[in-house]
């Protein structure tokens, strides 16, 4: 493979949801994905043509197979370290067609809870146009943490890019560690994405001109805020905030549009289009993911983003 448009370093795990109509409490059976916020939103980049790598540690389990076969369905090329002591995690999600997420996670102690400072040299020794990483692997205890540092140190030294997805989650636990690790590394941060309820957690600040100023302040080269069903709020030369309102129509299951729009943008970013279209963009991918259960079976074909792509383009 040629230098990778992107490298993810994170979790994956096997995803266990009710089938449509069903709740976890009350199942008999369970559909059976493979997800992970990185993933997804590699499984993104490569959906539009990009040349994608995600990096972890997997169990030697049956998971890992899953893993390693689901993400070459996706067109990613998976680099995973196994552990013959620790298991691949595992999750278990209700649908949900709002902004609430009914995720419960069984992943301590898990494979990936062991990734450290070498897998981030391990990363950037693909010499990656881009590392995306998140503060959910941060969550994952002081080792991930560290490890993220160690990319945001050998990115100053190179031309990669370091993009950060918040990614908060409180019912992790670790929540600390999550967000004083953003703060460490937003200097080297080339692009933040988050939602505007993390922007609060981690700024102080809930509206979204506030939430880019700070994190500008503190770094970051450029800032993207999800606001869910209200669409994104994407960032002009000025610094100033620009809203894109969602174009989802059909909404089955919301768990993952985030990762597909984070995807899309980025994208968007390496090829040199503007933050406006990057944004379009992520949200076209976004919409797509939404109205399809699973985190990354909503991406289009080839053909498809081929064609909206060149339709975006020559929009004004």
């Amino acid at each position: 493979m040629n230098r990778p448009d992107v490298v993810g370093i994170g979790e994956a795990m096997v995803l266990m949801q009710a089938p449509e109509g069903d709740l976890l409490a009350g199942a008999r059976s369970y559909d059976v994905h493979v997800a992970g916020a990185e993933l997804n939103a590699c499984a993104a980049v490569a959906s539009l043509g990009g040349a994608a790598i995600y990096l972890t540690r997997l169990g030697n389990d049956p998971f890992a197979s899953q893993i390693q076969t689901a993400a070459g369905d996706l067109h990613v090329v998976i680099d995973a370290e196994i552990d013959l002591t620790r298991p691949t995690g595992v999750f278990f999600k209700d649908l949900t067609v709002t902004d609430e997420r009914r995720v419960f996670y069984y992943r301590a102690g898990s494979a990936a809870s062991a990734l450290s400072e070498s897998d981030a040299d391990r990363a950037m020794d693909l010499h990656p146009r881009s590392v995306l990483v998140s503060g959910l692997t941060a969550a994952l205890g002081d080792t991930p943490a560290r490890m993220l540092r160690r990319v945001a140190e050998r990115v100053a030294k190179t031309d990669s890019w370091l993009v950060v997805d918040a990614n908060l989650r409180p019912t992790l636990g670790n929540l600390d560690v999550s967000m004083r690790t953003i703060h460490e590394i937003l200097p080297q941060t080339r692009i933040l994405v988050l939602g505007r309820d993390e922007g609060e957690l981690l700024f102080g600040h809930s509206d979204v001109a506030g939430i880019m100023r700070a994190a500008l302040d503190e770094g970051a080269a450029e800032v993207v805020v999800k606001d869910g069903a209200e669409g994104s709020h994407w960032m002009d030369e000025g610094g100033s905030p620009q809203h894109l309102p969602s174009i989802a129509t059909d909404v089955v299951d919301t768990v993952g549009a985030g990762d597909a729009f984070t995807g899309g943008y980025l994208w968007a970013r390496l090829k040199g289009i503007d933050a406006r279209r990057a944004a379009v963009l992520g949200s076209w991918l976004a919409a797509g993911v939404v109205a399809t259960p699973g985190d990354s079976a909503g991406l289009p074909t080839a053909d498809d983003a081929s064609r909206f792509v060149t339709e975006l383009l020559a929009q004004a």
